[in-house]
């Protein structure tokens, strides 16, 4: 049993709450088609105890009401072909909600996969809640009333990223490194676009471009980095190709400050312990060292429960505004669920947030931290039990990193 925690979820009027029809108790299933196997298992096993905490912890305190939240893990291994096949399984199964984050190449097949059998199923749609594929696309030229972003995409990282780095007068060259799919076409992009804009002053000196989860020894790409003289690394790298590409960074004495997406997940922290300490810092939407520390107290129970470490903070928004969403319509129902959900505001882990109803593009605030050693006031949590955190050296408030949208939704009918 964990550690009850008081939720975050803004709480109903009085009369919204007489106003809520009366229906049964319905438990809302949520199928996680995600990479549970393979290089990139840790993280999919990681954001599985993080659903499956915060919905034991929904039910316990009742954030839908009488209504239950269910969590089940589907292997999509990390293929968009896999992954429609889980979907297919699912849906068959009867599940309205799904769930996926690794991989923005398998979340964009999903999307046409979900808009199609909408199209095709009135009455059985399918809602597909997205906490970490960050491709632009998604909610940009490929929205869809069926998809809900609970992460910042990766135009929003590096904008807050980009607004940091632009102070820092020590960068003048920059070698950019990323993984060959949607997501690392998308942040090269990004970078050269946003540092241009910024600093012009600023040289990009490479830009590489590796296969996903295929490479395992990141040093000659470390070799060329360092032959480029660059004093600065911008990745999206996660994962493995992330852990592997900073080993082979400390291995090769490289000295250059590595600016990540996706520093704290699970693996990189071991890889880099103390020597990559100052040198690596990294764009999140919330970290555990924050200026409050707030989120500590699940920190703490993830740890206690898994013997791992909390940082997908968004799953917790997600079964926070799906339980709102649930309890303020009395109904499970995808389309009055996708409805409710438009335009929601609630105070998440990381402060206000708001679901934009335009493309359902989560608005919120973002941090710059670097990896730094816990010294017990500013950096009191620690990753992988290696004595090493991330120390908070900005709060980006959400409008800074918020980015215009060319989404033109379609939606169905209300009734």
């Amino acid at each position: 049993m964990i550690k009850m925690i008081r939720p975050l979820v803004v709480a109903a009027s009085v009369a919204a709450a007489f106003a809520a029809p009366a229906v049964h108790a319905e438990t809302i299933k949520i199928a996680m088609i995600e990479t549970m196997s393979g290089s990139f298992a840790p993280i999919g096993q990681n954001q599985l105890h993080t659903f499956q905490m915060f919905a034991e912890m929904a039910n316990q305190q009742k954030w839908a009401g009488n209504n239950t939240i269910e969590v089940q893990a589907f292997d999509g291994k990390g293929s968009p072909q896999e992954s429609l096949n889980q979907l297919k399984t699912v849906i068959d199964q009867g599940y309205r909600y799904i769930a996926q984050g690794n991989g923005s190449g398998v979340a964009l097949a999903l999307i046409d996969a979900v808009n199609k059998h909408n199209e095709r199923n009135p009455g059985k749609e399918i809602v597909f809640l997205n906490y970490s594929a960050i491709d632009p696309d998604l909610t940009n030229s490929k929205c869809s009333f069926w998809h809900f972003r609970f992460d910042a995409n990766s135009d929003m990282k590096m904008e807050a990223l980009t607004s940091y780095m632009s102070k820092d007068p020590s960068i003048k060259k920059v070698y950019i490194i990323g993984q060959n799919y949607a997501h690392g076409h998308q942040v090269t992009r990004a970078a050269k676009e946003y540092l241009k804009r910024k600093r012009p002053d600023v040289q990009i000196v490479g830009d590489d471009l590796h296969p996903i989860a295929t490479v395992k020894d990141f040093a000659p790409y470390v070799a060329k980095i360092k032959a480029s003289g660059a004093d600065t690394v911008i990745t999206g790298n996660w994962g493995a190709d992330l852990a592997l590409l900073v080993k082979a960074a400390k291995d090769a004495g490289l000295t250059a400050k590595f600016y990540t997406y996706y520093g704290g997940t699970s693996g990189v922290p071991t890889a880099m312990g103390a020597a990559a300490a100052g040198q690596v810092k990294q764009v999140a939407y919330w970290i555990p060292n924050n200026e409050s520390f707030s989120g500590k107290e699940i920190v703490e129970a993830f740890k206690k429960k898994y013997n791992d470490d909390f940082y997908v903070q968004d799953i917790y928004t997600i079964v926070q505004m799906l339980s709102k969403a649930v309890k303020d319509t009395g109904s499970g129902d995808p389309v009055k669920v996708s409805y409710a959900l438009e335009g929601m505001k609630v105070k998440a882990i990381n402060g206000d947030v708001e679901m934009r109803a335009q493309d359902h593009q989560l608005q919120q605030p973002l941090y710059i931290s670097t990896w730094t050693k816990v010294d017990g006031k500013k950096v009191k949590y620690d990753q992988e039990n290696t004595g090493y955190g991330w120390s908070n050296d900005q709060k980006i408030d959400a409008y800074v990193a918020a980015q215009p949208t060319s989404c033109q939704m379609k939606r169905p009918s209300k009734s």
